[in-house]
This record gives structure tokens, sequence and C-alpha cells, in this order.
């Protein structure tokens, strides 16, 4: 049976989903990260499929947190991001938790990054405004003024450089234009100008998957606001995904 502090955390992304057993009082990943890919097409029953067949890899029973690449609103996607279409107005929370036969709380997959961090990571004890964002398949944020979350806020869909920014600035445009990580952070640079032209940060934290490569392009930035990598990198989501959960069963908010 699982400690009442800990839960599973699954990151669901559009490359991978992966997760492991989380101490939601220290913040730590206590198992080893398990991955399965992404199924093509990213239908809901693939990919519920595929979210069983994580949990019962880890031969869990209890709690589980989630976070999905989507606006999450009441455990029910309302947009679908690097997944298939047909996820809208599917109520995640109640898919995952009948498949899995467990109970589930689904998160914005950059939200839980946000959370992880603020909690337990870089941001932890900062005020004023903070944003997270995570470099992947996508580019996820989660936007958080005096430690307050300010839910869905996919920034990565602002229109940039005529199109939306992460065609542009995602780890996966940096694969399909074949960048180097300089000519990749010089890309970035300008998406951080624009973000700070619209947000004012004090902090900008990176994760996901391109945060690991932080000193290759970390002088390329000329923002006048600090911007770090993320302390916990790819255990970011699976981290937050899980301490939402238990704060969502253990607290009346988040």
């Amino acid at each position: 049976m699982a400690s009442d502090h800990h839960v599973l955390g699954i990151d669901v992304g559009g490359s991978g989903i992966k997760g492991g057993i989380i101490d939601v009082q220290s913040g730590q990943m206590l198992t080893d990260r398990l991955r399965l890919e992404t199924p093509k097409p990213a239908t809901p029953a693939a990919v519920a499929d595929t979210f069983a067949a994580l949990v019962k890899m880890h031969n869990w029973d209890g709690l589980i947190g989630s976070g999905f690449p989507a606006i999450v609103k009441n455990g029910v996607a309302r947009s679908a991001a690097n997944i298939d279409k047909s996820w809208v107005g599917v109520n995640v929370e109640k898919l995952f938790s009948e498949v899995s036969g467990l109970p589930v709380k689904v998160v914005n997959d950059a939200d839980a990054a946000g959370i992880a961090a603020m909690t337990f990571g870089a941001g932890k004890g900062h005020d004023g405004v903070v944003l997270i964002l995570t470099i992947g398949t996508g580019i996820g944020s989660a936007l958080f003024t005096d430690g307050i979350l300010t839910p869905n806020t996919e920034f990565g869909h602002l229109f940039f450089y005529e199109d939306i920014a992460e065609k542009y600035v995602s780890d996966s445009a940096r694969k399909r234009d074949n960048l180097s990580w300089n000519d990749w952070g010089m890309r970035f640079d300008k998406f951080l100008h624009h973000l700070g032209r619209l947000f004012s940060p004090d902090l900008v934290i990176l994760s996901g998957g391109a945060s690991k490569q932080f000193d290759s392009y970390k002088d390329l930035f000329t923002v006048d606001f600090e911007v770090v990598p993320s302390m916990m990198l790819n255990h970011a989501g699976s981290i937050g995904a899980a301490y939402y959960a238990w704060q969502s069963v253990h607290s009346k908010s988040i």
C-alpha cells in the first residue's frame, strides 16, 4: 500500500509518457523514471492504454497525479497541444481513473513543472513574477505572481514570427531545422525579449529536455531579467503533478 505522502507522478508529453513515484514532502523521485512512447496518433483510447501500462509497470496502488499537454479545467481537456484534437472535451481525470482503477488528478503539464519549480526548485521562495517555460515537443508555460499560479497560460501559442512561438523555438523546432545550440539560443533570446515586453518577469526558469543543455546557450541571452535552469530537469512535470494531486486531496486549494 502506498504511503500517504507518496504519489505516482506521470507526465504525458507529445513524444513520451513518463513518470515515477514521488515523495511529495521532499520532492524526490523515489524510483527510476520509466518512459513509454506516446502513441501515434495520440487519441484518448491509445494514450489511456499507455497510461494504464505505465501505472502497471510501477506496480502502483494509490493516488496518481498527471501532467497533460492541454488547457485543463476541472479535469476536462479544453485544448489539444501536440496530441490528437479528439481530446478536446474529454474528461481526462475520469478516463485515466477508469483505465487505471485508481484516483487520478490532472493538471496542465507546464503548470505541473511550474508547481515543482516553485515548491522544491529554482523558484522556491521567489516573490514577484516568475515564469516557467518547458522546452520540449512544444513550449509550455506556467506563470506565478507572488507564488500564486495563473493556470493554463499556454505562452507557447503566442503569435510570434508569423506562427505560434513553439513552431519557432521549441526543441522539436531546433531538431527540425538542424540548429546548433548557439543558433537556437539566439532564437530563444528573441522569444525571451518578447515575453519580457508582455509580462515583465523577475525570473524565468527553463524546464524540459532542452534545459539540460543550458550551459550551451545561456551566454546568448541578452534580457534584463534572470534566466536559470530548473533543478529537476525532466523530472519536474512528474514531481509537480504528484504534488498537485496530493494537495488537491489534502487541502481545499492548490
